[in-house]
């Protein structure tokens, strides 16, 4: 049988077929066949030119068993994303399949817009971690995580060997080597103006609650309203202003800086030691700068060592109203199948949500994984949790960056997060 992929990139190319292109990618599956053909639209926020084509290569492995279904994937790129994600849905012209992150599923759970995929096959097949945030007390699931994503700190092993630094394995051998290069005029860390300093501030805030087991008391009575999301998260944020104050962060500069983009650009210049963003980016800063010696570790944000922050991402959801909800399950069946997840977590230098799975074949991340292995980690977007954490950690981190007080920004972070619970 006759198939042919068509990938509309953004671009010169892609506006001649595209009107209002802005960033967005299609790729649409073409095929010849006698058969009924159905459509199923797929919409996600993976819009590189490689993760696309790690996407075609799933969707044509699914046309060729399935030749009466054709695969629609459409792109938007980082937070403009969302925001058509929720126009989209609350207008009910929703696609079939979506990915979707933890502060809009709140609102598309809470809504009734998201279908049960606890019939999948592919669920007896994920880590006890990751199902512990995918299923709800009634055993329904209404997402599926098709990788671990990990936020760390990328050390410039050059830089670092230059002026004879070590790799900071605890806060205070952290500051040490950031105070070194202040005093030589260096400002250490590249941020951006999203995920740097909220993940930090997740991360060494909710730590000892994840340690002591204590995650389902302490969100309970955070979606309850009796503790205030500051009680966790201000010693962490404490941490990210002490990084601001003490010159280790251009404030200025990360409030403009976008992330695992400007930020990506700045670090491959060489000349900065450390950078604080996704590690799923690893793969593009060798693209970017073939000849940069980089290493991403854990972050070393505690007293007695380092901690990583993580996060059950690229979820797949299907929309309850489709028309094709049968149809759309499959596809999300077939995707989360073990190869196909491999394929697509180690492409994103990420991890596999999976049990049983092999290392990732990416070195640079790879002194990620001890930290991981030992449980020293915290979820980014925990699914125990009613409060948007994601976004709102965010707007703090903006907040603290344009010259914010820390008391302002936890004063304004622990109304919104009572505006945004359920009633």
């Amino acid at each position: 049988m006759k198939k042919s992929l068509c990938l509309l990139l953004a671009g010169c190319l892609a506006c001649v077929h595209l009107s209002g292109c802005s960033g967005k990618n299609q790729v649409v599956n073409y095929q010849d066949t006698d058969l009924p053909v159905t459509t199923i639209t797929f919409f996600g926020n993976k819009y590189e030119p490689e993760n696309v084509r790690v996407i075609e290569e799933i969707i044509t492995g699914f046309m060729e068993e399935n030749p009466n279904l054709r695969i629609s994937y459409e792109s938007l790129k980082g937070a403009e994303y969302f925001e058509a994600l929720r126009k989209r849905m609350a207008s009910g012209k929703g696609n079939d399949v979506f990915m979707v992150n933890h502060d809009v599923l709140l609102e598309l759970e809470r809504s009734g817009q998201v279908a049960d995929l606890s019939g999948l096959e592919s669920i007896g097949r994920y880590s006890d971690a990751m199902l512990s945030q995918m299923e709800i007390e009634d055993g329904a699931v209404y997402w599926v995580p098709t990788t671990v994503s990990m936020f760390g700190l990328y050390c410039n092993l050059d830089v670092l060997k230059k002026h004879k630094q070590e790799i900071p394995r605890n806060l205070g051998e952290w500051e040490q080597v950031c105070d070194y290069f202040v005093g030589r005029g260096i400002t250490p860390i590249v941020a951006n103006n999203d995920i740097s300093l909220k993940t930090l501030a997740i991360g060494a805030g909710f730590y000892p609650v994840y340690q002591e087991g204590r995650q389902t008391e302490a969100f309970e009575r955070l979606n309850s309203g009796s503790d205030k999301l500051s009680d966790y998260l201000r010693p962490g944020f404490s941490l990210a202003e002490s990084l601001l104050e003490r010159g280790y962060i251009d404030a200025a500069k990360a409030a403009a800086t976008r992330k695992t983009s400007d930020d990506l650009e700045e670090f491959a210049r060489g000349e900065a030691p450390f950078m604080l963003t996704g590690a799923w980016a690893a793969g593009r800063l060798e693209e970017m700068a073939p000849d940069l010696d980089f290493e991403v570790h854990p972050l070393p944000v505690l007293e007695d060592g380092p901690l990583l922050v993580i996060n059950a991402d690229t979820r797949l959801s299907v929309n309850r109203s489709s028309e094709h909800l049968d149809d759309a399950i499959k596809f999300v069946e077939y995707f989360t199948r073990e190869e196909n997840i491999l394929k697509f977590a180690d492409q994103q230098a990420s991890l596999s949500p999976l049990v049983n799975s092999p290392p990732t074949s990416v070195k640079a991340i790879r002194p990620l994984i001890p930290c991981y292995e030992e449980g020293r980690v915290v979820f980014g977007a925990d699914a125990g949790l009613s409060i948007p954490i994601w976004d709102l950690t965010a707007e703090v981190s903006a907040g603290l960056l344009s010259g914010q007080t820390l008391d302002e920004a936890m004063a304004w972070m622990d109304e919104q997060a009572k505006e945004g619970l359920e009633p």
